[in-house]
């Protein structure tokens, strides 16, 4: 019985060469659309405490333009029930809180072996050097001072929420 091998390196390169040329011809997708899709396959849930309605709304509807599912807590007596319903990815918190004022709390949120890898960003009007301190050595992860940049907010969001997948 004679052995016949098929030399298949032809037929090889012709599919290379075919799929390569159909590939190069596909539209590429900017990187910040391909982001965009993913934020409403899968949005990032942020949690704002901050007692003051008007600014815990404003932070809301910044938020979600930017795509983020946003829930609220006017202190921390309404934290249990956001946490218990969701999953929460970033934490934006006023120090100014009522009852457990924002140190207090966030100071219990790191000390929570579920809840102290959540990034933290401090957003006060109380912004002296030593609050600023007494936040990071709390473990938050940014401070921002109000009245703040609407653009800074949306960017320390954005890059807390990447640095913490």
């Amino acid at each position: 019985m004679k052995d016949k091998r098929i030399n298949t390196k032809d037929l090889i390169e012709k599919i290379e060469k075919m799929t390569k040329a159909r590939i190069a011809s596909q539209e590429v997708v900017p990187l910040d659309q391909f982001r965009e899709a993913k934020k409403k396959l899968d949005p990032k849930i942020i949690l704002v405490i901050e007692d003051d309605e008007t600014m815990r709304l404003a932070m809301k509807r910044i938020l979600e333009s930017e795509g983020y599912v946003t829930k609220l807590a006017a202190d921390g007596t309404e934290l249990s029930t956001v946490l218990d319903d969701h999953s929460v990815d970033l934490i934006l918190m006023d120090v100014g809180l009522p009852w457990i004022n924002g140190f207090e709390l966030a100071q219990l949120l790191k000390e929570h072996r579920d809840l102290k890898k959540i990034p933290l960003v401090f957003v006060s009007g109380k912004a002296s050097e030593e609050d600023m301190k007494k936040a990071f050595e709390i473990g938050a992860d940014d401070y921002i001072k109000k009245p703040f940049d609407v653009e800074k907010l949306k960017k320390t969001v954005e890059t807390l929420l990447k640095l913490n997948p």
